[in-house]
């Protein structure tokens, strides 16, 4: 068995840091939907911009919206108006095809695709 990527939010904007939340990263329904996230699914959020990387869980925010909110002891680490990626991984026991999402500056989709 192995930890296979299986969901991915490629170049997203945060568009929201809040320090005085309980922790987690909060992600537009729709690109929930669309990558396969689950509600309470731990995932790695990598900042293009600073470099950051942590492990947090999702929170399902306004479908729609575009919002990507670093919750909590998160927003320290990964700030308003940064580019990241987030991901979301499986363990198999065989390769899977993971759904990967590209969005805009606005975090809409843009394109959706398996590698």
């Amino acid at each position: 068995m192995k930890f296979v990527l299986s969901s991915k939010i490629f170049k997203a904007t945060v568009t929201e840091a809040n320090l005085n939340y309980k922790g987690s990263i909060t992600i537009d329904t729709e690109l929930c939907d669309k990558a396969g996230f689950w509600i309470g699914e731990k995932v790695l959020v990598v900042s293009n911009t600073s470099g950051s990387r942590l492990e947090t869980y999702v929170i399902l925010g306004k479908p729609g919206s575009g919002s990507i909110c670093l919750n909590g002891a998160a927003a320290h680490l990964i700030k308003k108006g940064e580019e990241v990626i987030i991901m979301g991984f499986t363990l198999s026991d065989r390769p899977i095809e993971p759904k990967i999402v590209f969005v805009d500056q606005n975090n809409k989709i843009i394109e959706k695709s398996n590698i």
